[in-house]
């Protein structure tokens, strides 16, 4: 048997569920039981009667799957697979800021650590981060962290003045403008979309800007046929399944790379090998103190039960 072939003959001995991240390497999405953005597919694991869950993706992904199934098991390939976002921002510097802002609430992006969520009021995704700011009442101020970028969008969309974290993802911030603009003169019909992620400049010459799965749908229902993705490049995979007969060209990043598109390192570590060890030897497992975990569970909680898709 070959890699894929003996992952799911493991899965279906150890009762698990394969999840993969949008960002994750084609062959990866291929075999995974859900492919999604990360809140997502840990509510999906959750509904599942599964005991194991190998998370795809990085860190603070299994830790969300973790506090979401805290009885099932969660595994990840690498623990190496980190996050730029998520390592700005410690708990413990966290907690400074919002000693220094009494008064206000404080308002997570779910990229960051379950200690960051255990400070929270509030965690948001990239789909519902709009409706968690408007539901909140306007006379209460709010520190939002860790993603300046998006926290800068918020404003821009919501009209509310908020201490921002400074914290940025170096996969939407490595866009060049610059070669942007060449490459729209090469696709004049090609439309910009982009994840909130990115920096200013970049959203103002988009189109649509959204969440991946946003993004994902907005191709779908376009009756455009070229769009420019300015995104991580694993999304395009998903994509071109999606819309075979439409042209999906990632937005260029500074750096000369082999794809010329901005990838995620972290993201990448991940391979069949690492999921099959994994799921053979149930380690790396993602552990959290009972405590945190009970804390970090709340802001979730919170935000879902304002009914939110929270993709």
């Amino acid at each position: 048997m070959n890699l894929a072939e003996k992952i799911t003959q493991l899965k279906e001995e150890k009762n698990a569920v394969l999840l993969a991240h949008y960002y994750q390497y084609p062959e990866i999405q291929e075999i995974a039981d859900f492919v999604g953005d990360s809140l997502a597919l840990s509510k999906k694991a959750s509904e599942t009667e599964a005991d194991i869950i190998v998370f795809a993706g990085v860190h603070f992904m299994g830790e969300t799957a973790k506090l979401l199934s805290p009885h099932k098991k969660v595994l990840i390939p690498d623990m190496a697979a980190g996050c730029s976002l998520a390592d700005s921002c410690s708990a413990a510097d966290l907690e400074t800021l919002r000693n220094e802002y009494p008064d206000h609430i404080v308002v997570t992006y779910i990229n960051c650590s379950a200690e960051v969520k255990a400070l929270s009021d509030y965690v948001c995704t990239s789909s519902n981060a709009v409706e968690v700011i408007n539901n909140i009442p306007k006379n209460i101020p709010i520190i939002f962290a860790p993603d300046k970028n998006l926290g800068k969008y918020l404003i821009k969309e919501t009209g509310r003045d908020m201490v921002l974290w400074d914290g940025t993802c170096v996969v939407h911030e490595a866009f060049s403008f610059d070669k942007l603009l060449d490459l729209v003169q090469a696709y004049p019909l090609a439309e910009i979309i982009a994840h909130p992620e990115s920096e200013p400049h970049f959203l103002k010459t988009a189109h649509f800007v959204g969440s991946t799965a946003a993004l994902l749908k907005y191709v779908q229902t376009s009756d455009k046929t070229e769009f420019i993705i300015a995104t991580e490049v694993g999304i395009i995979h998903e994509m071109q399944k999606k819309v075979p007969h439409k042209t999906l060209i990632p937005a260029p990043i500074d750096e000369d790379n082999t794809c010329a598109c901005s990838e995620c390192a972290f993201m990448k570590v991940n391979t069949l090998q690492k999921i099959y060890d994994c799921l053979l030897n149930e380690s790396p497992e993602i552990l959290i103190e009972n405590a945190v975990l009970d804390q970090a569970r709340k802001p979730i909680e919170a935000m879902l039960e304002f009914s939110f898709s929270g993709k």
